[in-house]
């Protein structure tokens, strides 16, 4: 088997990122102007053509250049053409061709879903061996060969090989001394501004009372969702929708989260540590599972309410990691 890139799960989020990225933006443009068609005289050049392209040009990238940069650099235009290609999925699974087929929102979100569940396997499963550590740092050397690489780069790389054998480690470290040294690029203005959002949410998280309300919006949230559809399901306001299964699907997501935040509510007193486990799986729930039929009954609109999950997955998490270091 060939060596696994350590860097695998990164270069996967990137990928994730920039198509998701990609069908928002898309999204969003085509609504505003109008859904134009590019093309005339009964031709429609789709924007899935220009995500064929563009996942061509990233694969090229990463076949043609040497490197960890090649391969982000491949990523993330791989990742920009498939989200044009996804975003057309409706017209590959109706015989009308339908871009506005109403399950596609929750298929694309079911497709992402799926990418960003393999990629956190990736992160935590991924534990190299001593030869792929070692083909990996000369991986990096390659690819500084021509740019250089920085202090941190260099540093990076002899941690890799680190325990391999002192001709190994003697070995690495020579050829590093022939590789031309690089000064790390200067900050971009962006940073700073995004290094104060992390560190507020760090903050917030540690909060005790925002803690305790996200707790009391787990437990109200699904119980509200359960009630709203059988209230709707009584006065005959389902009646005028047509994705009766995506309805079901959200009632069951919201039925398992509410038992599964019930029995944590209940486990706080004495257990708390099992009780956020709890919490987090339910949350998990609603994102892998209730959010695509969210998608197909609320389309786009329900990126909204997948913030507010992703936001309450960050405190559930970060508070469970507390209760794990202090056990």
């Amino acid at each position: 088997m060939p060596p696994r890139a350590v860097d695998a799960a990164a270069y996967l989020q990137a990928f994730v990122l920039s198509g998701v990225a990609t069908v928002l933006v898309t999204r969003a443009f085509l609504h505003a102007t109008g859904y134009p068609q590019l093309g005339g005289g009964g031709l429609h050049i789709a924007h899935v053509l220009w995500g064929g392209l563009l996942m061509t040009v990233g694969l090229g990238v990463a076949l043609v250049f040497l490197g960890g940069p090649a391969r982000m650099t491949g990523a993330v235009l791989a990742g920009i053409g498939f989200g044009l290609f996804i975003d057309e999925v409706g017209k590959f699974v109706t015989a009308g061709t339908d871009y506005f087929y109403r399950p596609a929102a929750g298929i694309i979100y079911a497709v992402f879903a799926l990418l960003v569940v393999i990629t956190q396997a990736l992160r935590e499963r991924l534990r190299p061996t001593p030869g792929e550590r070692v083909a990996n740092a000369l991986d990096v050397i390659v690819g500084g060969v021509g740019r250089g690489l920085t202090d941190r780069q260099r540093t990076a790389t002899l941690r890799l090989v680190r325990g391999a054998g002192p001709e190994v480690e003697s070995g690495v470290s020579a050829l590093l001394d022939v590789v031309p040294h690089r000064e790390p690029p200067p900050r971009r203005f962006w940073q700073p501004w995004v290094d104060r959002l992390r560190d507020a949410l760090v903050r917030l998280t540690a909060q005790r009372w925002v803690v305790l309300l996200v707790v009391a919006y787990l437990v109200v949230e699904p119980v509200a969702t359960v009630v709203a559809v059988a209230t709707e399901g009584v006065t005959g306001e389902l009646d005028q929708l047509g994705e009766w299964g995506a309805v079901l699907g959200v009632s069951a997501s919201a039925v398992v989260a509410g038992v599964l935040s019930i029995r944590a509510a209940f486990l706080l007193r004495n257990d708390r540590r099992a009780a956020f486990r709890l919490f987090k799986l339910a949350l998990l729930v609603d994102l892998l599972f209730g959010q695509i039929f969210n998608f197909t009954v609320n389309q786009f609109d329900a990126v909204t309410g997948l913030a507010v999950d992703l936001l309450l997955l960050a405190v559930v998490t970060a508070e469970h990691r507390r209760l794990v270091r202090q056990s």
